[in-house]
């Protein structure tokens, strides 16, 4: 009974872990979409190249978004030369994208951290919040 456990507990952990990845990767098609649609907006509201990692979403929790050059582009991945980083959990970062966590509270409480141009960080609500 307890290998069958293990292997049922196993898969259970494992879709979840899907689960995560696809909560952030819907953020990212939202935001992918908006900088093709209104990418020249974005740019006057950002002017950085910001990359996000989910940390607890493997390679596919990477996400660069230039809102410095042109009229705006999105990676998946890493970008090459980020103005700030912003590394926090996928339930988290679903939350601040709703609306329902502050950037501020998450970062004083260390659900968020930021390396690079910390001032940068904080446009990023805005253009989430455009993104939606």
């Amino acid at each position: 009974k307890i290998p069958a456990l293990v292997l049922r507990f196993s898969c259970l952990a494992e879709n979840l872990a899907k689960h995560i990845a696809i909560m952030s990767k819907a953020i990212f098609d939202q935001i992918e979409a908006a900088v093709k649609s209104k990418g020249a907006e974005l740019v006057k509201m950002g002017g950085a190249v910001f990359q996000l990692v989910i940390s607890d979403a493997g390679e596919d929790g990477k996400f660069c978004i230039d809102l410095k050059n042109g009229s705006g582009a999105t990676k998946r991945g890493e970008g090459d030369k980020p103005d700030v980083t912003i590394t926090m959990a996928d339930a988290d970062f679903v939350a601040m994208s709703e609306g329902k966590l502050d950037g501020m509270q998450a970062f004083m409480s260390g659900k968020l951290k930021i390396s690079g141009n910390m001032m940068l960080a904080q446009k990023l609500g805005p253009i989430l919040e455009s993104a939606r």
